[in-house]
């Protein structure tokens, strides 16, 4: 399959998201968040929701946010936290999560691990009794990065990340499989947003270059390129928020099985079967985030994707859309962060996802 067109369309929308550095149309000064003074905000949310996959997802999410410098006044509020989450279909996960901010927002940070096992299912026609079949990843996954800012508003960066896959299939449709990657991740980040956890105006622009050579330890070369461009609009004199969104996920090489991309999760919502799943994906969404007041809110929103790369031809380049609505509630007094649910139907699917932070 030829990878020029995703490539291309992946240049044409980071040239856009890079317009502020070349003209007029973004901000160019850093605006500090209206944080306040305290020191520490800590909040424990229940997590619950539900998907035709996993079924029923129930866990505790304890979060806090604080100041790595009291002093520094451009910084955002640095986020720690963990997550605990069961399923009916007996999966389960474990993971912390970290981003950091510093030194007047110059520098910024990230540290993640997770281990849990997902049994889930994917969809297979090549052989007597095409359908969904079962499988179960016991996984492992490690990710540390740092990025610095280059010139105003623009940050370059380098993460690792270490996986280790697990995988059994159901009635054996494909043999047991160990993967062990290694990734090392080149990021550029051009953010111009005017607050990180919920902007109402600015571009989120980041391009990722993740490459698994065969020297770190990988059984296969292969890369990845992963793009995102996200524009928002303030409305009704900042009352409300449309955000906009374009992302592409484009595999390069032998793509293991547990790095293939599913059509699901928040670049196209409505699809949580694991049905559509290849090398690579694009995707648009818009979102209106109507506030009507200070701690609640609504969004409603829809989308179009494709995918490539799939093992089922015929899912390749076709369109698939998303639409839903969902509830937003504040979780932290000091800091606009929003947690909420989510409601949305695609072609021949459906999923309820429980949201930390916005969608996108």
């Amino acid at each position: 399959m030829k990878k020029s067109l995703p490539l291309l369309l992946l240049l044409f929308f980071i040239l856009i998201g890079y317009g502020p550095l070349f003209g007029q149309g973004g901000s160019t000064s850093k605006p500090a968040e209206k944080d306040s003074i305290k020191k520490m905000d800590f909040t424990l949310m229940p997590f619950l929701s539900y998907n035709r996959n996993l079924k029923l997802m129930f866990g505790a999410i304890p979060m806090m946010m604080y100041k790595l410098d009291p002093s520094d006044s451009i910084s955002p509020k640095s986020l720690s936290g963990l997550s605990a989450i069961y399923t009916t279909n007996h999966s389960y996960f474990v993971a912390g999560f970290n981003r950091w901010y510093f030194k007047e927002d110059t520098w910024r940070a990230s540290f993640f691990a997770l281990t849990g096992d997902n049994n889930s299912q994917f969809y297979m026609d090549d052989i007597d009794a095409p359908g969904f079949y079962d499988y179960g990843t016991k996984t492992t996954i490690v990710s540390a990065g740092i990025q610095r800012e280059i010139v105003n508003r623009l940050y370059g960066g380098l993460t690792y990340t270490y996986s280790h896959y697990d995988t059994q299939y159901e009635d054996d449709v494909q043999p047991p499989s160990t993967t062990k990657t290694n990734g090392l991740e080149i990021n550029l980040l051009l953010d111009t947003r005017d607050a990180v956890y919920y902007p109402t105006k600015g571009r989120r622009t980041r391009l990722r270059w993740i490459t698994y050579p065969e020297g770190l330890g990988n059984d296969i070369d292969a890369n990845k390129i992963l793009s995102e461009y996200n524009h928002y609009f303030s409305v009704h004199d900042d009352r409300d928020v449309f955000a906009a969104r374009f992302a592409g996920k484009f595999g390069l090489g032998d793509i293991a099985f547990e790095q293939q991309v599913t059509l699901g999760g928040k670049d196209i919502r409505g699809y949580s079967q694991g049905k559509y799943r290849g090398d690579g994906l694009m995707a648009l969404q818009g979102e209106y985030r109507y506030n009507f007041n200070h701690k609640m809110g609504l969004v409603g929103f829809a989308g179009m994707a494709t995918i490539y790369g799939s093992d089922t031809e015929s899912f390749n380049w076709k369109l698939y859309p998303g639409a839903g609505v969902g509830y937003r509630y504040r979780a932290f007094k000091t800091v606009k962060f929003n947690i909420g649910l989510d409601a949305a139907v695609g072609k021949d699917d459906w999923g309820v996802y429980f949201r930390i932070g916005e969608s996108f």
